[in-house]
């Protein structure tokens, strides 16, 4: 299992944090038409339930959009990527087809709101990854977002660098369709053990479902 180490500058602004690293052996694909249904669903629901400004009062997007401010970000100009994901099925606009991995871990971030980091693990440098916070002038490349001002922002890196915020993961190692040893990074700013748990749990269901995921595991960290 990669381990992860949450820092004392993070434990300072988020001292109940929990968070859960779920690993699996996967398979990858461009499209699931069955996962797509269930992400659709879950569009019409919140459609029903939700506005782009109640959004921002689902526990565990509240307690990310403090964390930020916490550390110095302004939560609206970066959003968490659980917010951005529902806010942008609330304005009715389809949310970009990645690939299979990726789209699961999507729906795992719509269903309980926790902003979640997907990673090919293999490109990791070294064994450990540590939870911090963002300095000024850090280089980092979001996916699809070119450099990317990580000042401020919770970050998780590798012996190499930044690799995961938030608000965008990194190109270095983000998945793609040869992906096959994947990790997932929970995010629980909320504090709420038993939900980062029970998304952990829902995450690898879905993953032996839509990606033949085996081996599959998750570890509670804080």
């Amino acid at each position: 299992m990669v381990n992860v180490v949450v820092s004392p500058e993070i434990e300072a602004v988020c001292p109940g944090f929990v968070g859960a690293c779920v690993e699996a052996e996967v398979v990858n694909t461009p499209f699931s038409e069955e996962l797509w249904q269930e992400i659709d669903a879950f569009s019409v629901r919140y459609r029903a339930e939700l506005t782009t400004e109640s959004l921002k009062q689902l526990p565990a997007i509240e307690a990310t959009r403090r964390v930020y401010r916490a550390c110095g970000k302004d939560p609206s100009r970066y959003r968490p990527a659980s917010e951005a994901l529902i806010r942008r099925m609330l304005q009715g606009k389809e949310l970009y087809r990645v690939n299979t991995l990726v789209d699961v871990i999507n729906l795992a971030s719509i269903k309980f709101g926790y902003s979640i980091g997907g990673f090919d693990a293999a490109k990791f440098v070294g064994d450990r990854l540590t939870l911090g916070i963002g300095r000024a002038g850090e280089p980092y490349e979001g996916i699809g977002r070119g450099t990317l001002n990580i000042e401020g922002l919770p970050v998780y890196r590798d012996a190499e660098g930044g690799v995961g915020t938030p608000t965008s993961d990194h190109e270095r190692t983000k998945i793609t369709l040869s992906t096959t040893h994947l990790a997932v990074l929970i995010n629980g700013y909320d504090g709420c053990e038993e939900q980062v748990r029970a998304n952990a749990v829902f995450l690898i269901d879905r993953l032996q479902k839509y990606c033949g995921a085996v081996g599959a595991s998750y570890a509670i960290y804080r």
